[in-house]
């Protein structure tokens, strides 16, 4: 028993109150006339008699308000366990339908356990199914219905997703919360290692939670897997082309293996590996035949094992020409091209192919024909170029500003509208220029800059940045690289000419990643997930693109994954199937994704059964992860009983006081 508020017991003090007025309040003397007191005897008369306590029942009824008063506003509580009150509970049919229950008769046999389980629930019990797979599923409600709850573990079909131990704990506290009974807790599946999280912690149960496991069968552990592959999105010269794959054994004795390249369904090369017990290897192959557009390729190992779902590593590339970029620049200023170009064509793969311009000669050319579009130092554009530009950007474009002496006299920049606040020059004496400080290394275009070491900018046109998001900055503050959203579209802004007289970055190493990887960031080519793990999430358009154009998505199995609203607002989808994902968007861009289970449910080790027992206790016994003891107790209030008991005593001490005070009648 406790007190949440114990000084209010202080108030218990005015019990004196009632003894005050039952005693000291109650002796009068009444003079009385008497003719003479010559013959009385003085002596002192003892007051004791008249100290008593009348109305006996009045004070104990009057005090016990007083008692109960203070005991009501010093809010009084027991510490009771709730499941020791007993009564009934709720049950959680947890059933495990990750991808590592593919092994074997995994789920069947999981599925058997569960249907039995839930034939010997008790009536007195409600009961719910789950899933576990890339997050915990409500297959139904709160139900005492066992066929109900039979039909939906039948219902419960396999899935590629990983299982994470500590959504139990969240479905647990959930359901408790809710219902306000204590939570049984029946998990089915194969428990293995690579689900528990790092800290034991974690996987606590909340109290008064029971955690049951049906004795597992005997599982084979012993696994082969194509762990990873590497592999490039966007090929234009396939002879080139590289791809390194990683065969990993969990639990494996050595072994010789022979790996797969497969494009298209037809094996393109196949080469032998060994594998030492349990580890791992690299198998590289040089060569991808394949058509033009995308196309579907695996990496295969000889399969053998009880999963042989993870044998196969699923990736996507795309098939295409060097992809066009049109370089916009004022006539006869040809300088800043040539150093683009250099920096384009020394990039690992030949991805780009630029087409220098004058502006001049471009007011009918139609940007939807490049993959992005470079304005080097231009002061205006034509205006039927403008707009051309403006609709391009906001169907999902890339353009690249570079700014330089003309566009600053023009005093804003194009496209953007941001104000042009000053010209910023230094001279190329010793210590006397700016240098590149304050990357946002979290973006692409900067990730791998390796901070422009040594680079000098003497010239910087200084924008109003206000509406940008800054990536680089020069020693006195001036954002040189800023990123503006427009529609589904992005502009970068660089506040200095790709020539080598505003600044002597093209003559740096690091201008060659820095223009690559900002091509291929504004031409979209890394933003396309290409192989991704299941469960993961497409960005469909960006968030809060007011734009109407509906996205085409289908699954592996050729189905429509949106219907026809979802596919003109939504945001995201989540890629929950291993397969081969086809997107097609309004604007002509086509995309093939290939989605592959986590290769950590490829570990089929199980869980040591000391860590399966100490997770039961968590919730059984309050053990904590470090196996000390945390009985918890829920406090439970009886204000409402006082309270009632206190109306009770009011209403007879009321009735008590008429009858000893009212007025006796005259005989």
């Amino acid at each position: 028993m406790g007190l949440l508020s114990p000084w209010w017991l202080a108030g218990l003090l005015a019990v004196g109150l009632p003894v005050w007025l039952h005693l000291l309040q109650q002796h009068k003397m009444d003079p009385l006339r008497f003719p003479s007191l010559q013959f009385f005897e003085r002596r002192t008369q003892s007051s004791v008699k008249h100290r008593r306590l009348k109305y006996l029942l009045l004070f104990a009824l009057r005090a016990l308000m007083l008692v109960l008063l203070a005991l009501l506003f010093a809010q009084p509580f027991l510490r009771r366990d709730m499941a020791s009150s007993g009564g009934a509970r709720h049950v959680l049919f947890v059933v495990d339908n990750s991808f590592s229950m593919r092994s074997g008769d995994g789920l069947d046999r999981v599925k058997r356990q569960a249907s039995s389980a839930i034939d010997s629930l008790s009536t007195a019990n409600s009961a719910q199914v789950l899933s576990l797979s890339g997050g915990m599923s409500v297959l139904t409600q709160p139900s005492k219905d066992k066929a109900e709850l039979k039909a939906a573990v039948a219902a419960i079909r396999q899935a590629d997703g990983r299982s994470a131990f500590t959504e139990i704990a969240r479905a647990a506290k959930t359901a408790g919360e809710t219902l306000k009974v204590p939570v049984e807790v029946q998990f089915f599946s194969d428990l293995q290692q690579s689900s528990m999280p790092t800290s034991f912690a974690e996987l606590r149960l909340p109290p008064n939670t029971t955690l049951v496991i049906p004795a597992a069968a005997p599982a084979a552990t012993a696994n082969f897997t194509v762990e990873t592959v590497a592999a490039p999105t966007t090929v234009s010269e396939p002879a080139k082309a590289r791809l390194l794959a990683t065969v990993a054994g969990f639990g494996t004795p050595a072994a010789d293996k022979t790996v797969s390249l497969v494009v298209n369904g037809k094996t393109l090369q196949t080469k032998p590996v060994k594998l030492a017990a349990g580890g791992r290897a690299s198998v590289e192959f040089i060569g991808l035949d394949a058509s033009y557009g995308w196309n579907r390729g695996e990496v295969r190992i000889d399969g053998g094992d009880s999963l042989a779902a993870d044998d196969t590593f699923r990736f996507s590339f795309e098939r295409a020409d060097p992809r066009k970029v049109l370089f916009l620049h004022e006539p006869g200023r040809t300088r800043a091209a040539v150093y683009f170009r250099a920096a384009l064509e020394a990039g690992a793969e030949s991805l780009f192919a630029l087409e220098p311009m004058a502006v001049n000669e471009a007011a009918n050319v139609a940007p939807s024909r490049y993959s992005l579009v470079v304005l080097s130092d231009v002061a205006s554009l034509p205006a039927q170029l403008e707009d051309a530009l403006k609709k391009y950007i906001a169907a999902g474009g890339g353009v690249w500003i570079a700014a330089g002496a003309t566009m600053a006299s023009r005093g804003t920049v194009p496209l953007t509208g941001a104000k042009v606040i000053e010209s910023r020059y230094a001279g190329r004496g010793e210590e006397r220029f700016f240098t590149p400080g304050g990357f946002d290394l979290t973006h692409p275009a900067v990730a791998k800059a390796n901070k422009w070491e040594g680079v000098r900018f003497y010239q910087a046109i200084k924008v109003d940045a206000a509406k940008a998001r800054v990536l680089a900055k020069l020693s006195d503050d001036t954002p040189l690289l800023t990123e503006v959203r427009s529609g589904e579209g992005r502009i970068l802004f660089f506040a200095s000419a790709f020539d080598n007289v505003a600044n002597d970055f093209p003559l740096h190493p690091t201008f060659v990643p820095f223009v690559e990887q900002s091509a291929r960031y504004l031409a979209g080519i890394d933003a396309r997930q290409a192989t991704v793990q299941a469960g993961s999430f497409l960005e469909l358009r960006q968030a809060g693109s007011k734009l109407g154009a509906a996205v085409d998505v289908l699954n592996p199995k050729g189905e429509r994954a949106l219907d026809l609203r979802a596919s003109s607002t939504a945001e995201t989808l989540r890629l929950t199937d291993e397969g081969y994902w086809e997107v097609a968007r309004q604007n002509g861009q086509r995309q093939l994704i290939a989605v592959n289970a986590d290769r950590g449910e490829s570990n089929l080790t199980p869980m040591p059964a000391e860590s399966a027992d100490l997770w039961k206790r968590t919730g059984e016994a309050g053990v904590a992860g470090d196996g000390a003891s945390t009985i918890e107790q829920k406090p439970q209030s009886f204000w409402w009983y006082l309270a009632l008991l206190l109306l009770l005593t009011a209403l007879v001490e009321s009735f008590v006081a008429s009858r000893y005070l009212e007025p006796q009648e005259a005989v």
